[in-house]
């Protein structure tokens, strides 16, 4: 995923418009990883990306918690460590091949009436 890369396999079997519909998460962490020599306040990630700011601050925090950005208030960076970063990506399509093959899971359907709700 560094350097703005994908693997020739994932280019050939995409469709032509597949990399066009990212959702936030994944636009902004390419975006940090395109510019991974700077470090970005949200606002400006926001601006870039034309995102809400709250949105991208609370991405940014949930992206932190998983270690795939590194944060020295105000300013948040990618993470330094490519495997971790190169796992995600992993997983993330991983989760995105089940979703097209399977279809994506809604959890309403799965609940039962023994299930405890958390909180």
């Amino acid at each position: 995923m560094s350097s703005g890369t994908i693997d020739i396999d994932e280019f050939e079997n995409a469709d032509d418009d597949e990399f066009e519909d990212r959702n936030d998460t994944e636009r902004i962490v390419l975006f940090l990883d395109e510019n991974d020599d700077r470090a970005w306040k949200a606002a400006t990630i926001a601006t870039q990306l034309e995102l809400d700011t709250d949105a991208v601050s609370a991405i940014l925090s949930r992206l932190k918690e998983r270690g795939l950005v590194r944060h020295k208030r105000p300013y948040w960076a990618i993470t330094d460590n490519e495997d971790r970063l190169r796992a995600a990506y992993r997983l993330h399509q991983h989760h995105q091949t089940a979703n097209e093959q399977y279809g994506e899971e809604n959890l309403e359907e799965l609940k039962t009436d023994e299930m405890e709700e958390v909180r």
